[in-house]
């Protein structure tokens, strides 16, 4: 019986993250605190951040699979401009090679910033709780913002400044595509295309961090749960797609 509690708690984690990851309310701030909540007051110890690695590789896969043809055209267009001449004259590619660029660009600040402090960042319940209320305050001014009439072109400067504000996405609590949204808002971009943009960026973030937890799982698979860390992955997964539909659907239909 108390095997099977642990599965539900894992099941539980992995659902928490597949909702908070897509909503921008900071996954990883949730699952500190509900873990820390679940496993009586201690968290998932030192394999936490291995944790947060195998449950956010779930939410890219199920990014990538609803993002997929976004992702296969800037990737075709960027092969075809870097590898055909004749290729790079069409607008098209053109545009979509600048728009990968731009994705990268605003990578780069959060990828720098998670090498230089990812063994310094603070996972107790108070810092957690302060950088929720963080969030909490983001959320409030993507609100007030949100109806205000923007253009959709994201140019090389508000590509670099959304990237500065991911950055401080590297803190537990702090909701990165919370800030993204802020980030993109502030410099007028309307929320449809910064949610794109935000999402699509969050698939280059994820690809070193998912390997990353991969390999670490294979290589020390003694400081991990494996029934429980696959269960969390595989819910992280349904949870994200399902989510990320609800909010698309939501968004459209509310025309925000």
């Amino acid at each position: 019986m108390t095997y099977i509690v642990e599965l539900i708690k894992y099941i539980l984690l992995g659902i928490i993250q597949g909702i908070t990851e897509i909503f921008p309310i900071s996954s990883s701030g949730h699952l500190v605190f509900f873990s820390n909540i679940f496993m009586g007051g201690e968290n998932l110890g030192e394999s936490l951040t291995l944790f947060l690695m195998i449950t956010n590789f779930g939410s890219f896969l199920a990014l990538l699979i609803y993002y997929f043809s976004d992702v296969k055209k800037l990737v075709t267009s960027s092969f075809k401009f870097v590898f055909n001449g004749e290729a790079r004259k069409d607008e098209e590619t053109q545009n979509d090679f600048h728009y990968a660029l731009k994705l990268i660009i605003a990578v780069i600040p959060i990828g720098i910033a998670g090498l230089l402090i990812k063994d310094h960042l603070p996972t107790n319940l108070l810092s957690i709780g302060i950088s929720l209320c963080m969030t909490a305050l983001l959320l409030f001014l993507v609100f007030l913002l949100r109806h205000k009439q923007f253009e959709s072109k994201i140019t090389w400067m508000r590509a670099g400044m959304i990237g500065i504000f991911q950055m401080f996405a590297v803190f537990p609590g702090i909701s990165r595509s919370g800030i993204t949204l802020v980030g993109g808002l502030s410099q007028k971009i309307e929320i449809k295309e910064v949610m794109r943009f935000s999402f699509l960026s969050y698939l280059l973030v994820s690809i070193p961090v998912s390997l990353l937890g991969l390999f670490d799982a294979i290589k020390n698979p003694g400081i991990i749960h494996i029934p429980g860390f696959i269960l969390a992955f595989l819910f992280s997964f349904i949870f994200s797609l399902l989510t990320i539909k609800l909010m698309h659907k939501y968004v459209t239909v509310k025309n925000l």
